[in-house]
């Protein structure tokens, strides 16, 4: 019942920008945190950005001075900002989120992740 769905992926030149989106749906009660990952070809899925239902913001050092996660205006979204994308940022991106959710049994901590959306940076 709880769905995360990410959005604004695609191809861009090296150097443009791309706005990523997720939204968080579902018997949420609170948010602890959410946050990017991304899997490139042959490489490790890794930790791109993260925030705190408090605000604090990590980011991996790869994309610091790039990249801006935030939350969004709606309830239970969250952005990644991304610019001056470079070809090694291609991967796809994953949206995952630490909720307290409200099920049938009961409530849980859970963490969930969505489909993936893929982000192409072309030289």
């Amino acid at each position: 019942q709880v769905q995360l769905v990410e959005s604004g992926g695609g191809l861009v030149e090296a150097g443009g920008s791309l706005r990523l989106s997720c939204a968080a749906s579902g018997s949420i009660l609170s948010i602890n945190a959410m946050g990017w990952y991304r899997q490139a070809p042959g490489k490790e899925r890794e930790l791109v950005a993260d925030i705190t239902g408090g605000g604090r913001a990590n980011y991996a050092d790869s994309v610091k001075g790039r990249f801006t996660i935030s939350k969004g205006n709606a309830k239970n979204t969250v952005y990644l900002q991304m610019n001056s994308l470079k070809p090694e940022d291609t991967a796809v991106y994953y949206c995952n989120a630490e909720l307290l959710t409200a099920q049938r049994m009961g409530v849980r901590n859970g963490d969930y992740w969505g489909q993936g959306t893929q982000v192409t940076v072309s030289s």
